[in-house]
């Protein structure tokens, strides 16, 4: 990808790809809580304090780009959808750091 030519088509697949996972972590962790039979509150809990699911947890979050990326793809909206794969590569040092530190 050329950095040289970001219009703003990328930067608004950058924005979706940076805060479609954030609204799909609750909607994630509520599903994981239903079919484990947790409450919300208690993986709520354990995503906060336990670094391990939240890596998990955050993968799974993240992952909602894919549809997204796939959508514009097939719309044949190029910049928008490298601008999502480029918001999902700045959550991995965040998801690395959850897993192993």
């Amino acid at each position: 990808m050329n950095f040289r030519n970001w219009n703003k088509n990328h930067t608004l697949g950058l924005l979706v790809g940076l805060f479609l996972p954030i609204v799909f972590l609750p909607i994630i962790i509520a599903l994981v809580a239903y079919f484990q039979n947790f409450y919300f509150q208690q993986l709520w809990y354990k995503f906060m304090n336990n670094n391990g699911v939240m890596s998990k947890l955050m993968t799974l979050a993240i992952l909602s780009n894919l549809g997204m990326f796939y959508l514009f793809l097939n719309k044949e909206k190029y910049h928008f959808a490298s601008g999502i794969i480029v918001g999902t590569i700045l959550y991995l040092p965040a998801v690395v750091y959850f897993l192993f530190f």
